[in-house]
């Protein structure tokens, strides 16, 4: 039996927290950056977290 490689994007983008909840990035935040406002872009730079229906599929993709 070969062993499960987990996906690479899916390794660079999320990490688990303590608790098991999976931080995520918030997208909008790579350019394009003058017509977006200062209140915006601060909130976009706050990691976020993955909402529960997409945990699952997540987790598949990290082989957790």
């Amino acid at each position: 039996m070969p062993k499960v490689k987990t996906k690479s994007g899916a390794k660079k983008r999320f990490k688990l927290t303590g608790s098991g909840k999976i931080k995520r990035k918030h997208a909008f935040k790579s350019h394009i950056l003058t017509k977006k406002g200062t209140k915006q872009k601060r909130n976009l730079t706050k990691a976020g977290l993955v909402h529960k229906t997409d945990e699952p599929k997540v987790k598949d993709m990290l082989n957790l």
